[in-house]
């Protein structure tokens, strides 16, 4: 011990000061004016809303996406202080003194900042030079696209920033696994690689496109490895374990753990919970909750009900009947039963309410003690305000000829009789014998005459039908859909006034706690179903666009427009930038096609290393690029410029990569290499110009007159606006 106090004590750092200075122009471009404008700026006024909510524990879901994101952002509220307390109700609105605005954009721009000196890393970990990974990172710090992104309370900047992390942490392992496997670093840069995937697909959707891409990349590397003979079959089960369980099991449980935050976060009821089903309704603190607390856990004959849909398509509703019956003919000419009207009601009513039945005795009420029904049991549904019941017949429903109408049961004494007898199918039983529970029993009722199920078909009848949801008897062996399937929701005894009176005094029955009895596994399954199923509101919006428009540069997207002044803030991108990676995109994949052709002919241009550092640059950035671009032609969604912007930042990766290339390989004399440097410096000198003739639209700090705003827009297709005085 004293021997090391008489020595002195030394620390040596190793320090880029090149990624130093590309972070803080980063930091500087998305932080300077952070705060401004202090108004709702486009899609602010979604995310808000769900900040709000997370602010007071209120649950909601958002199908666009899972809740990564949504909490990262939130966490920037609750550093501020917010206290969720703010109307976002209106785009341009200004922000009250009580909404931190520098806060909440914070985690945002810091993740559009720390983009920059990250592009430095990864070009410079595909063995590239330090000009071209500092060509690329300084192409993303001057991009306008991605600068308005990231200065606002938006996710894309966040999404780009965890998706360069994966593959940034997967070349760091790659280029550590060949000195030392499984050393702390190579394990380190692993897991990394697998959280930052799990990171990406938790705040969007689109963020799978990079995590495939990845295990595309590591799947090829690991499938040289089974062939390299130099490694023990032990050594290459342990590469493939450890491959497993950081890029495949880890991102699994940490997308789980997003979720589980989630839940554990919002535990109060909110507008958003009629989507969900009544089990889940009833897991939340007040809604539902409110109402199904002390019911009676299990339905017995003469219980009282409401029935649910399940499927909540297209809207949350309920059984419902009324006293009005079927016209006698529809307009389509057909004949109807003419019996009493049988729907799907959407809001909570007094004609929701239905009584379970013995078909064998003639009581309303529950005996004492109650009788539970079963799966399988045959029971009769009494409605409850007109007490004539559920019936199904050969007669074509409305409006689904191929199915059977449902109604109430009038007796015209005109020989039709009576078929109002249904079996109970208890879709998610444990065993034959499970009792009938209320809130957490799946059921289909199936019609003992006709075999026909009974299905909410989610049309909606006409005016006779007061606009409610058509409700039909569906034959069995047609498809299973959760559109037959319902689940009680409100529940009460009916009783005598002697029952009553002795239930007091005796004991009360099993009563429902819906909080103990569902799962954190079967909220999240109900959520991610939900999330993947339920469809956002898709209608054409004045700037939405095709991926088309994206890679030309034909649209914008207007973000905010100052009340008074011209001052505005745009999408616009940096037209030089945006044609030179389209160009560099194509120009590598020539490129690739025609030295592959040479290499079948044994014609090597390349040397074996350059060969694949070309491969693996041309795997992680075009490919990055096509992964995060092409599947939108697919996607029946309304689509907007910025979904372009994480294929975009790959195609910026790749674009100083192919002019570093062509500068090497291409340019065979020392005279072609200085006039293409010379092109390249005045080509970026161009973007450089680009970037400043469109900052006012960037930072929207500048009013602008009507011929400097008519001077910028290059495109008739730019909405740029121009106020008229």
């Amino acid at each position: 011990m004293w021997g090391l106090l008489q020595r002195p004590l030394t620390v040596s750092a190793d320090i880029n000061l090149h990624v130093v200075a590309l972070t803080a122009l980063g930091l500087l471009s998305r932080l300077w004016g952070l705060a401004h404008p202090r108004a709702v700026v486009f899609d602010e006024v979604y995310y808000g809303q769900y900040i709000s909510f997370y602010m007071k524990r209120i649950f909601f879901l958002d199908a666009s996406g899972p809740p990564f994101g949504h909490m990262l952002l939130a966490l920037g509220g609750y550093l501020g202080g917010f206290d969720g307390n703010f109307l976002w109700n209106r785009i341009g609105a200004e922000y009250s003194s009580n909404v931190p605005v520098w806060s909440l954009r914070l985690l945002p721009a810091l993740a559009g900042a720390l983009a920059v000196p990250m592009a430095y890393q990864i070009v410079w970990e595909l063995r590239f030079s330090h000009l071209a990974a500092t060509g690329a990172a300084l192409l993303l710090l001057i991009e306008n696209t991605l600068i308005t992104q990231s200065r606002l309370m938006l996710l894309e900047s966040v999404l780009i920033f965890f998706n360069l992390l994966a593959v940034l942490s997967y070349l760091k392992f790659s280029s550590s696994q060949k000195h030392r496997s499984f050393s702390l670093s190579w394990w380190l840069w692993l897991i990394l690689t697998g959280v930052a995937c799990a990171c990406a697909v938790g705040i969007k959707y689109s963020g799978v496109f990079t995590y495939l891409l990845v295990l595309s990349v590591a799947g090829v590397q690991a499938w040289h490895l089974l062939g390299d003979r130099s490694l023990s079959h032990v050594r290459v089960l342990c590469h493939m374990l450890a491959r497993a369980a950081a890029l495949l099991l880890l991102p699994l449980l940490t997308y789980v753990l997003f979720f589980y935050v989630h839940l554990r976060l919002l535990y109060r009821s909110g507008p958003h919970d009629q989507v969900m089903s009544s089990a889940f309704q009833a897991s939340l603190e007040g809604g539902l909750a409110r109402i199904t607390q002390g019911q009676p856990l299990e339905v017995a004959f003469g219980s009282q009900v409401t029935l649910r849909s399940l499927s909540g398509k297209p809207l949350p509703c309920w059984l419902h009947s009324h006293q009005n019956t079927y016209p006698v003919i529809y307009e389509s000419g057909r004949g109807s039963s003419h019996q009493q009207q049988v729907t799907c009601y959407p809001f909570k009513d007094v004609n929701n309410w239905w009584i379970v039945k013995d078909p064998g005795r003639h009581q309303l009420v529950v005996d004492s003690p109650p009788r539970p029904v079963r799966h399988g049991d045959i029971i009769q549904l009494v409605h409850g305000m007109t007490t004539r019941f559920l019936n199904t017949h050969d007669v074509a429903a409305p409006l689904t000829p191929h199915a059977q109408e449902v109604s109430c049961y009038v007796d015209y004494n005109i020989s039709m009789p009576a078929q109002n007898l249904w079996r109970l199918d208890i879709v998610n039983r444990d065993s034959d014998a499970e009792i009938w529970k209320n809130i957490l029993s799946e059921v289909r009722l199936v019609h003992v005459n006709t075999s026909a199920v009974l299905k909410l078909s989610g049309a909606n009848l006409p005016d006779w039908g007061f606009r409610q949801l058509e409700v039909v008897g569906e034959k069995l062996q047609r498809a299973f859909h959760e559109s037959m399937v319902w689940t009680v929701e409100e529940h009460r005894y009916g009783q005598s006034q002697e029952q009553r009176e002795r239930e007091l005094e005796l004991h009360t029955p099993t009563q429902t706690d819906i909080s103990r009895n569902l799962s954190f596994m079967a909220r999240f399954s109900e959520l991610q179903w939900r999330m993947l199923t339920v469809r956002s509101d898709d209608s054409e919006h004045k700037y939405s666009s095709t991926p088309l428009d994206w890679v030309t540069l034909d649209t914008n997207i207007a973000y905010w427009v100052h009340p008074k002044s011209s001052a505005q803030i745009h999408l616009l991108g940096n037209i030089v930038i945006w044609a030179s990676a389209s160009l560099a995109t194509l120009v590598y994949a020539l490129l690739f096609c025609w030295y592959l052709l040479r290499r079948r002919r044994h014609i090597h241009d390349l040397s074996e290393d350059a060969w694949l550092q070309w491969v693996l640059a041309g795997a992680l950035c075009a490919g990055g690029w096509a992964v995060n671009y092409l599947p939108f032609f697919l996607m029946d969604k309304t689509l907007f410029l910025y979904h372009y912007l994480p294929a975009l930042t790959f195609q910026i990766l790749l674009l100083p990569l192919v002019l570093e290339h062509v500068c090497q390989h291409l340019c065979r004399s020392r005279r072609q290499r200085t006039l293409f440097t010379a092109l390249v410096a005045a080509w970026y000198s161009a973007a450089c110009h680009v970037f400043i003739a469109l900052r006012p639209l960037t930072y929207g700090d500048t009013p602008l007159s009507a011929s400097e705003l008519r001077a910028l827009r290059w495109r008739e297709s730019w909405d740029i606006l121009i106020r008229k005085h």
